[in-house]
């Protein structure tokens, strides 16, 4: 019974571990990020402290709507690390995203972070799919001040379905949550994917996939 205890005691403390394993509690006050430094480590290097000044803990600009004449219709300003230094070791980040009649940000993943959604402005169809097999679509439209929760790892997207522009603000659980966006892994990889592969993984002729890649 005792050795019983003793390992439950063990795998409880293990799952504990890796739970907080992701991106553990800073060991400091803060670790402003050098982005002069070539040191490779998981995560940018700290600032000397004495160095550090309040404009590394501060960003301007998410009042301003981005230009959103691409070919999505839609502009993400990012405010990850790599534009607010304070960030580095904290596991935060935030980003804008302004959306033009009917703009779309494409079904894409962060490979290190959670993300929440509050609409700011207008109305967002929002969608996440589950793993296979099932492949699930969570899906729900979205008003001002209506808040949507993308989990870690899942394909996701945005659409403005309303009849102006739409603004969201996203907080996401990673200084650099990273973005993979389906098509552009898929169609624009570097070297490119064999299009023998996609062909057969998409069930279509390779001159489709070839017009794809060309595109991307």
């Amino acid at each position: 019974m005792a050795k019983q205890s003793l390992l439950l005691s063990t795998l409880a403390l293990s799952f504990c571990c890796i739970a907080f394993a992701f991106e553990p509690s800073p060991l400091q006050d803060f670790c402003v990020a050098d982005a002069l430094n070539s040191a490779r480590v998981n995560g940018l290097v700290c600032k000397s402290p004495a160095s550090v000044q309040a404009s590394d803990f501060s960003f301007s600009g998410l009042h301003m709507p981005a230009d959103t004449k691409n070919p999505f219709g839609a502009t993400v300003t990012p405010v990850t690390v790599a534009q607010l230094p304070g960030l580095n070791t904290l596991g935060i980040a935030l980003a804008r995203i302004d959306y033009a009649p009917n703009g779309v940000i494409a079904p894409h993943f962060h490979p290190r972070a959670s993300e929440i959604l509050t609409v700011l402005e207008g109305s967002l169809e929002v969608g996440f799919v589950g793993s296979n097999p099932e492949n699930r679509q969570i899906m729900k439209t979205l008003h001002k001040g209506d808040v949507f929760v993308f989990p870690v790892g899942l394909l996701h997207y945005q659409r403005n379905v309303g009849n102006g522009y739409a603004v969201s603000i996203s907080g996401l659980s990673s200084q650099n949550p990273g973005v993979i966006t389906a098509t552009n892994a898929i169609f624009g990889s570097k070297p490119d994917i064999s299009s023998d592969v996609l062909a057969k993984s998409f069930q279509v002729d390779e001159s489709i996939v070839e017009q794809l890649q060309g595109k991307f």
